[in-house]
Formats: C-alpha cells, structure tokens, sequence
C-alpha cells in the first residue's frame, strides 16, 4: 500500500505541476503571439533565435535571422541561405517545463530542487541552442538527411540530456533515493 500512495503522490506531483507550467506558458503564448495580417513570434522565440544568431556569430558563420512574413517562425539564414526556421516547438520550454515537472514529483530539498532546476533548465536551453545551430550547418550541408536529423538525431540530444538529468536528480538529490538508502 506504502508503493502504491508513493506512486500516486508523484503521479498527482507531475501532473499537477505539468499543467499548471504548460497551462501558464500556453497562455504566455496566446498573449504574445500575433498571426493576423503580421505574424510576430512570442518573445521567447525571438530571445531563442537571438541567441542562436549570435552564437552562430561568435562561431564565425554569417547569420541573418527575420521574422517570418507567412508564419509564426523566425528563419535562419547561413551564408545568405534560408536553411531551417525556429517555431515555438524549439524554444524548449516544454521540454523544460517536462524536466521541472519530474523534478518536483521526485523532490529533494526546496535549496536542491530550485538549484537543479535552475541549473537544468539552462542547461537543456544551452544545448537546444546549440542544436539548432548545428541542425541548420547540417541542413545546408547535407540537404538530403534533414528529416533524419531533425526527427532522429537531433530530438535525441536533448531527451537523452534531459533523462541524464533525471537520473542524476533521482540518484543523488531526491527524497526517494534519500528514502531507499536510509
């Protein structure tokens, strides 16, 4: 009985948080993006191309990026190229949202579990950076694998670095593991 309450607890824990974080962003997004007669990304879409533009900058690639004039995304040029376009989906923030509900159904300590998300939550944002900066040097390069890399290879990269965070929060942060070993 004690398994099954913890099971349900982490259950309600997940969910709850999950649809509280998504709830609140999807309303962020219906705030802040506009698709009438001008379509204008929400800002944290424009703040993720910004930061893929300017990395691609520091790298020494010539990086334009524009607001899209048919659609909500911002296209990425390389080389004066229009090779991939950054929607709502590459922000991260639902992955982000999926690492923190996690975290918080498997709790540490309140210092832990904000340090850890804080520190997950921009690490998976870093990495989706870089992602998307080296998806779109592939897409130019090798035209032909783009839905292998953008379906395939690439979302693995930034699950498997958010289940290497979960295994590290439940291996040595959480109270379960607290729990188990004491």
């Amino acid at each position: 009985m004690n398994k099954n309450k913890a099971i349900i607890v982490f259950l309600v824990k997940f969910f709850a948080t999950y649809f509280i974080l998504f709830g609140a962003y999807s309303f962020y997004l219906n705030q802040t993006q506009k698709k009438t007669d001008i379509f204008v990304c929400s800002p944290i879409t424009s703040t993720v191309a910004e930061h893929v533009y300017f990395i691609s900058k520091m790298l020494g690639y010539d990086a334009e990026i524009e607001q899209h004039s048919e659609e909500l995304s911002i296209k990425y040029f390389l080389n004066g190229e229009y090779v991939s376009r950054i929607i709502e989906g590459c922000s991260s923030v639902s992955i982000i949202i999926l690492f923190l509900s996690f975290i918080i159904a498997f709790s540490g300590s309140l210092k832990s579990t904000v340090l850890f998300g804080l520190f997950g939550g921009l690490l998976i944002y870093v990495v989706n950076i870089l992602r998307i900066i080296a998806i779109s040097i592939l897409y130019s390069k090798f035209p032909e694998y783009q839905a292998i890399l953008h379906d395939l290879v690439f979302p693995s990269i930034i699950y498997g670095l958010t289940f290497m965070l979960w295994v590290t929060w439940v291996k040595y942060f959480s109270k379960l593991n607290k729990n188990a070993t004491g």
